[in-house]
């Protein structure tokens, strides 16, 4: 990707080795879009609700948002509208609301050779053009056909170009795939799939050492900010998001 890339339900609990924040099957809600009574209880909040954008809009209001479409209760980026080369009406779709220490859940599915990111402590500020000059990266990408596949830390759920993740859990393109970003007071967890598959320290000094290894180096302010907006990236490639809520920790 070329950076940022440009190139359910026993009661929920903080990340650690022992403890599980997964969203269950058990709980998991009976039509998409929607909190059962169990998450509502635990505090999960939905971002998206299925038919709408609100809570939403693209990242420092650099297009009015019209490429992203909700299609069968999904966000979709629909690219097949283009100016100037561009999607006509995109930009990365970012929430309204900055968030600190959450669990996020949602489900993402890509068309055949797809790439996108769930971005995340995101500042947005017209100083910073893109939300990667902040903000981390969760990889979407299909690991099958997209050339990113190729590059250690740039396959799916990789924190990109920093941590790679494993097991690989990622479903083929087309299929839905359930990512969990959890992050509290520094620690910071993926899972897909209902797997974990990387966990990591952020703002330490090794934190600063990697970003120093990284494409990230560039932007003196990338990974620093302890709260922040979440973005889903245009990457130029259909992508779908659905089922996105949130609990905060």
């Amino acid at each position: 990707m070329l950076c940022g890339c440009q190139e359910t339900p026993e009661p929920e609990q903080t990340p650690s080795s022992s403890n599980d924040t997964t969203v269950n099957a058990t709980t998991a809600p009976a039509s998409n879009n929607t909190l059962t009574a169990a998450e509502q209880s635990a505090g999960w909040k939905l971002l998206f609700d299925g038919s709408t954008k609100n809570g939403w809009h693209v990242y420092n209001n650099k297009s009015d948002g019209a490429a992203w479409v909700i299609a069968d209760g999904a966000l979709h980026l629909n690219t097949k509208e283009k100016k100037d080369g561009k999607i006509a009406g995109g930009g990365d779709i970012i929430t309204s609301e900055e968030y600190d220490n959450y669990h996020l859940s949602l489900e993402w599915k890509l068309d055949t050779g797809g790439n996108s990111g769930i971005i995340f402590y995101v500042n947005e500020d017209a100083k910073y053009e893109n939300t990667y000059f902040t903000g981390l990266e969760m990889q979407v990408l299909d690991n099958e056909r997209h050339k990113d596949a190729q590059i250690n830390k740039h396959r799916a759920a990789d924190l990109y170009d920093l941590v790679s993740s494993s097991p690989e859990t990622v479903k083929p393109a087309g299929e839905w795939n359930k990512a969990e970003i959890i992050s509290n007071n520094g620690v910071l967890e993926f899972r897909l799939n209902d797997t974990k598959v990387l966990s990591t320290t952020l703002w330490d000094d090794n934190w600063k050492k990697m970003v120093a290894g990284s494409k990230f180096k560039q932007w003196p302010d990338f990974g620093t900010y302890k709260s922040g907006k979440i973005a889903l990236q245009d990457h130029g490639d259909p992508v779908w998001y659905r089922n996105i809520k949130i609990r905060k920790l």
